[in-house]
């Protein structure tokens, strides 16, 4: 499996200060990132994969609410996490 817990435990350490802050905006930011980095390499090779095309939609929609959640309240933050994940704005 592509997202294993050591996978998810490293990235909450990375983008969130500790594996047990699941829930802060860039942990869950940095999360949505590598499932949309994973399913756009598989729709690269699957391009009739209709299922796995309406979830990355759904990804990115839910990606962008966080954003500009903290693009509204922490601006700061928002310019750490484009700038550490490479993200357009």
């Amino acid at each position: 499996m592509y997202l294993t817990s050591e996978i998810k435990k490293k990235i909450f350490t990375e983008h969130g200060g500790n594996e047990a802050d699941t829930g802060s905006p860039e942990s869950q930011i940095a999360l949505f990132t590598h499932r949309i980095s994973h399913l756009t390499n598989h729709l690269k090779q699957n391009k009739k994969d209709k299922n796995t095309q309406r979830s990355l939609i759904l990804l990115v929609g839910k990606r962008r609410k966080l954003l500009n959640y903290l693009k509204d309240n922490e601006i700061n933050r928002y310019r750490a996490i484009i700038k550490k994940l490479k993200l357009r704005k």
